[in-house]
């Protein structure tokens, strides 16, 4: 036991402890393999010549990622998903980073109030939040000197409900990341003579830029899974590919719905590996400054 650096602990660790440590190791490895792997099955199945979902055998083909890049419904279903992910990712990292600008200061009232109205999404069951769009929707919006609106089957509506779900995820790591912040830099950027918006772009964003960065994505992610929000707000046109797949399990169970969750897979490690790398340059350029 003398012999096992690897665990972390001192040269001068008892026996037991070195014992505990690797039984902890253990266990945390089978945990996040027990997590995992219903998703790494999915890879070797999306490789299947079968027309049915089970582990390849003889034969090793990359027919259903062919049909998943070079068939129409899927092509369009992930133009829409890039489309709507993107604009609901901006409006949802802006709206939640200045709201959590405004209940960073101290003086604020009902801070608590706010901040539990502002992560209500997140607590309320989706299905609820997409019935109680559908009606909201449904009701045509007056505007001075236009026609009457509505923003069902429209994608300017499916981005607004997304961003409403999306928008509580910004909140929290941004409000995470300016719970250390000194507002004294404000103030000494004021002092100076620069206006309020060339104080948020050279003392407070380049700071918080980790939350930002870290609370986009959590909003990219979650406008680019989401699929109930769509099947109430949404039209043919606006069929994402969560929907696609959704619809793929329902009307007949193709071997293409995982070809998709295996690109999907490795967006979402490309993503997380892009924010970590973004957050380690962040922190050695505070730490040149």
């Amino acid at each position: 036991m003398s012999k096992l650096p690897l665990l972390g602990l001192p040269p001068y660790a008892s026996t037991q402890e070195r014992v505990w440590r690797l039984f902890f190791y253990i266990f945390c490895g089978l945990v996040l393999l027990f997590l995992i792997s219903p998703i790494l099955i999915v890879i070797p199945i999306s490789f299947n010549d079968s027309k049915f979902l089970s582990f390849p055998r003889d034969v090793w083909s990359l027919r259903w990622y062919e049909d998943f890049f070079f068939n129409d419904r899927w092509t369009t279903a992930v133009k829409n998903s890039v489309i709507i992910a993107f604009f609901s990712t901006i409006l949802s990292t802006t709206l939640g980073t200045i709201a959590a600008l405004g209940l960073s200061r101290p003086n604020i009232p009902f801070r608590a109030a706010i901040m539990a109205v502002l992560i209500s999404p997140m607590i309320v069951p989706v299905v609820i939040t997409a019935a109680a769009l559908y009606f909201f929707y449904a009701n045509p919006l007056m505007l001075p000197g236009e026609s009457n609106i509505i923003l069902n089957n429209t994608y300017v509506g499916v981005i607004l409900a997304h961003t409403l779900l999306a928008t509580p995820f910004v909140v929290i790591t941004v409000t995470a990341t300016l719970t250390g912040f000194d507002q004294s830099m404000i103030r000494a950027g004021a002092s100076l003579g620069a206006p309020p918006t060339l104080v948020f772009r050279k003392v407070i964003l380049p700071l918080i830029s980790p939350g930002v960065i870290s609370g986009a994505l959590f909003a990219f992610v979650t406008s680019w899974d989401e699929v109930v929000v769509v099947l109430f707000v949404g039209g043919t046109e606006q069929r994402t590919l969560p929907r696609q797949m959704f619809s793929g399990i329902r009307e007949m169970i193709s071997p293409t719905i995982t070809a998709a969750a295996t690109v999907l897979i490795t967006i979402a490690v490309l993503m997380l590996v892009t924010v970590e790398l973004l957050r380690r340059r962040s922190e050695r350029l505070r730490g040149l400054r």
